[in-house]
């Protein structure tokens, strides 16, 4: 057995460390670090599966020219050269990088060098864009840096935790596990959750404030005002350390209670509840993600939150201040080295030209962006129009993830030249690449990334990288060498690079800036590889001395001119967008066991088997208007393109607001890329795209038939009006749906199958109720099943969860045939139903048959189960399904 690799997982913004240990058998056993001071040995669901993401048969393992195999001298060269051509015809405003969270913290330096001081445009922007840059711009305007204040401790030692449209125990479940712990530990901490939907995280909430969308300024700027009436503000900290408080106290006088009710949806009784809960609590965190920043308003919601913090000087100290969470595992290690289109390396300002000049003397940079690039919304718009005639796509997936997908789409089709650099063979983006480059994956990388709460971590490499995949960070110098600069590019190892960022962020600061890891900047090699988690800021004079835990402005000290922070007047709350042709609002995001567009979730049987298709959150007012039943197939539909899913009617949704996940892509489902909906309007400070609110219609999809399969190899999807695809163990499980009657059976399921019509060896069971519509099939290769298709007029009733398990049985004797056919094991071998707890395996109907056995609490089902004692992600969950059985017996 190889040895145990301490690296740091490949997911969001917590940043958890992970041991990972190759296996014999080629598997990798993956387990928390219990060393690691973000998780302390936790892992979510997702991170606990990360062992079964690392198959290679989806792999991009060579680099690609107009679809045929190239070398990479040859793919290196080609890339080179017709961006120096574009760039000697067109200018450096024609070539763009778009980068992502996804790479570490090397490959996002040599890009942003590579860009701005050496191209010399500032056209390089990231997925970040898309969660984190309403934080940012919130962060400066107030602090003068893009600093977060605090620590992941502090939501534990916190007597008040405030969630603002975060899903915690989805999104982020390791930090809501910690938080839960210390509830645990201290019933008197109280949580309000700040949210439009009833999430899982409102099972620790004291007080759900079902928020209307973007009304989170209003809500914030009225609670400015109170703390001023109630006189729970600091004046000698405002004093002291701020500017514009009384401009901004001007601004909210008249948000009183009656206007922030209106604006909000909420009532005025729970308003003074969280009004007096924040006024009345010393120690306040108050955390926000998407729900904030995803917004036209949503730089204004930042200093709205950060406001109140300010007047009550709550920062800074144990316990208190503004904490956004970040999405992926290093979008703040992309902001450390200016991987924004409006920012420089170490948190410098592209608009200041002092800045300007000291980078580009650390560089010896032949020319400086002197001005901001385009944003990711503003890129793909000058893709569109010719504007930028070369683009390279790093470790990101446009196509899925920007608003007005489908134009997006477009623009690349349009594009002369696009390069992409990724792990998987096939996306909805790599497929309008002339360049194809294999990089390496979690496993095979090498380097750094940040996490929220500004802790840099190893991702170190346990795996070779396949095939000829590449670093991205080499891949970016290789190119540079080959457009002549080659010396300022010649990076033999990520620890060179590392070396570079630290030294850059010590030149000439003196204190002067917030982000400094000069301590690092002349660390060897092996000291490097064994480099343990560490919080910025470590200036040169701090190695190997430094404090368990940093913040900031408790005592001021803010990186403004003057030192001083900024009180921000947002602007009025945004009027409703939605309208008589669409009447309602469209929210998306996460769901608890999938990642952006799947690339990695999407290959775990164990993860795609809590929700194995995209659905859609309606309110069962809003579906009963509709005719909507439970179930049914639904059309999303906004002016900008539409989706089909499957309606969750659930009184946990908003009444007027619809949610639908957003990582379903064209290669896991006929048409569920929801972002092709979403506007491309954005945060105009920002650049963030508007992705919680979209004003929306829902109609029900008829159909004449509806399916459920399946398959040992990829489903041929061909002719299909709706389907989802998710891998089970062994093979594929598809929802389907067409529009017309049941097609002509056994043909159907051999295309489906993609069986051969002449396979001899190849055994088809069959069952059919005409006056039903019923027609269910099962194909076996001796005592091999191969696929299983059941048909029906309406959606099928089998048993999915016991059927995707088959392929896993033999099946030699003609009894289980038959039930496979059925589409049911017996009694002897019930079925577990939908997946509740990833983490263990264990279904809806086991624990509903613990809960009537007995057990009548989490934590009574957890041990008998062990559903819900890993990440607790599916804690609300499992508490769901007791009150149910409760209210079942009580009738």
């Amino acid at each position: 057995m190889a040895d145990t690799v301490r690296t740091t997982c490949a997911y969001c913004g917590v940043g958890c460390g992970v041991l990972a240990t190759p296996q014999p058998d080629g598997s990798v056993a993956i387990a928390g670090d219990p060393g690691h001071p973000a998780n302390f040995g936790r892992l979510c669901s997702k991170g606990s599966a990360l062992g079964e993401t690392l198959a290679l048969d989806d792999r991009l393992l060579h680099p690609e020219i107009g679809g045929r195999r190239a070398s990479w001298d040859e793919a290196l060269s080609t890339i080179a050269d017709r961006f120096r051509e574009t760039i000697e015809r067109h200018g450096p405003d024609s070539v763009a990088l778009y980068v992502s969270g996804q790479i570490l913290t090397e490959d996002y330096y040599v890009a942003n060098k590579l860009m701005k001081g050496f191209i010399g445009a500032a056209n390089i922007d990231t997925n970040s864009r898309l969660c984190m840059a309403s934080s940012v711009a919130g962060h400066k305007r107030a602090f003068g840096s893009d600093t977060v204040p605090g620590t992941y401790e502090d939501l534990e030692l916190a007597d008040l935790v405030v969630l603002v449209g975060s899903n915690l125990a989805w999104c982020h479940p390791v930090l809501y596990q910690r938080l839960a712990a210390a509830r645990d530990k201290r019933p008197s901490m109280k949580v309000v959750l700040i949210d439009p939907r009833r999430t899982a995280t409102a099972g620790l909430a004291d007080l759900h404030l079902a928020i209307a969308p973007d009304g989170d300024a209003a809500l914030f700027t009225g609670l400015l005002r109170h703390l001023a009436e109630v006189g729970a503000t600091d004046r000698d900290y405002i004093d002291r350390h701020t500017r514009g408080f009384d401009e901004a106290l001007a601004a909210a006088a008249g948000f009183d209670n009656a206007r922030v009710a209106a604006e909000t949806g909420l009532s005025p009784e729970d308003l003074e509840t969280f009004y007096r809960f924040f006024a009345t609590t010393d120690k306040v965190v108050t955390v926000y993600s998407q729900g904030v920043n995803q917004s036209v308003c949503g730089t204004d919601k930042v200093n709205a939150i950060i406001n109140c913090h300010l007047a009550t000087g709550r920062l800074g100290r144990p316990g208190t201040g503004p904490f956004s969470v970040t999405g992926q595992p290093n979008a703040m290690g992309g902001r450390e080295v200016g991987g924004l289109a409006n920012m420089l390396a170490a948190h410098m300002a592209l608009e200041d030209a002092g800045h300007r000049a000291l980078v580009q003397r650390f560089w010896n940079a032949p020319r400086m962006a002197d001005k901001p690039g385009l944003k990711a919304v503003e890129m793909f718009r000058a893709v569109a129009d010719g504007r930028i005639k070369a683009i390279w796509i790093m470790a990101t997936n446009p196509v899925d993830s920007l608003p007005d997908a489908d134009a997006v789409a477009q623009a690349l089709r349009d594009c002369p030249f696009v390069v992409v650099s990724d792990v998987a063979a096939k996306t909805d983006t790599i497929r309008y690449a002339d360049v194809k480059l294999p990089s390496t994956a979690w496993g095979e990388k090498d380097g750094t990334v940040t996490n929220s709460e500004r802790r840099i971590s190893r991702q170190r490499a346990f795996l070779p990288a396949p095939g000829e995949a590449r670093a991205d960070w080499w891949q970016l110098a290789e190119v540079a060498r080959r457009m002549g600069f080659g010396e300022a590019f010649a990076y033999d190892t990520a620890a060179e690079i590392f070396r570079e960022h630290a030294a850059l962020s010590a030149f000439e600061n003196g204190g002067k800036r917030d982000f400094d890891i000069g301590a690092y900047q002349d660390v060897p090699d092996a000291d490097y590889q064994d480099l343990q988690p560490f919080q910025w800021p470590q200036g040169p004079q701090e190695r190997r001395a430094q404090p368990a835990q940093r913040r900031f402005f408790a005592n001021g000290g803010f990186f403004t001119g003057d030192g001083r922070a900024r009180f921000v007047a947002p602007r009025p709350s945004r009027a409703a967008m939605t309208d008589e042709a669409f009447p309602l609002t469209l929210n998306t995001g996460r769901v608890r066991d999938h990642w952006h567009t799947m690339t990695r979730t999407g290959k775990s049987a164990r993860l795609s088997a809590h929700m194995a298709e995209p659905f859609a959150e309606i309110h069962p007012r809003d579906a009963a208007r509709l005719s909507i039943g439970d179930a049914d197939l639904v059309r999303v539909e906004s002016r900008h393109g539409a989706a089909v899913v499957r309606a969750l009617v659930t009184p946990r949704q908003r009444p007027g607001s619809v949610f639908v996940p957003m990582h379903w892509t064209a290669e896991f489902a006929a048409l569920a890329r929801v972002c092709a909906l979403v506007a491309p309007v954005t945060d105009p400070l920002s650049g963030q795209p508007a992705s919680k609110n979209v004003p929306v219609r829902l109609e029900r999809f008829e159909a004449g038939c509806y399916g459920f399969a399946i398959c040992v190899r990829r489903p041929n999807t061909e002719g299909l009006d709706y389907w989802a695809l998710a891998r089970v163990d062994g093979g594929w499980r598809v929802e389907l749906a067409v529009r017309n009657d049941t097609p002509e059976q056994e043909a159907f399921f051999r295309r489906l199958l993609v069986l051969s019509g002449h396979d001899d060896d190849v055994e088809i069971l069959a069952y059919c109720d005409a006056r039903r519509g019923d027609h269910r099939m099962a194909a076996f290769e001796n005592a091999r099943l191969l696929g299983a298709l059941y048909l029906s007029r309406t959606p099928v009733a089998v048993a999915r969860e016991w059927v995707s398990g088959q392929f896993s049985e033999s099946h030699a004797d003609p009894h289980s045939r038959s039930r496979v056919v059925a589409g049911r094991g017996g009694t002897d071998r019930p079925d577990a139903g939908a997946m509740v707890c990833s983490c263990f395996g264990i279904g809806i109907n086991q624990i509903a048959t613990a809960v009537r056995s007995g057990c009548t609490t989490v934590e009574a089902v957890g041990r008998s189960l062990s559903a819900g004692t890993n990440c607790g992600s599916c804690r609300a969950e499992i508490k769901g399904i007791i009150d149910a059985h409760r209210l079942q017996a009580a009738e």
